[in-house]
């Protein structure tokens, strides 16, 4: 049961991850579409924002490694 328990987090998080991801660059690159003089500032709250969003996968296989080993 805890294989299965692990195997969801995992998935669920690389998942909302994925689809968090392409909300962030799609807005960000319609962004840049709309006003080119400011591609630079949102291309670096781009990064940050990619950077934060792809923690979550990472905290949530941690977590599942702790269900699978605990």
């Amino acid at each position: 049961m805890k294989y299965i328990g692990a195997a969801i987090a995992a998935g669920f998080a690389a998942l909302a991850a994925a689809y968090g991801n392409g909300k962030v660059i799609s807005k960000t690159i319609e962004s840049m579409a709309r006003q080119p003089e400011s591609a630079g500032s949102l291309r670096s709250m781009m990064f940050i924002g990619v950077g934060l969003i792809e923690a979550v996968p990472i905290l949530s296989l941690v977590i599942g490694f702790l269900i699978l080993f605990m």
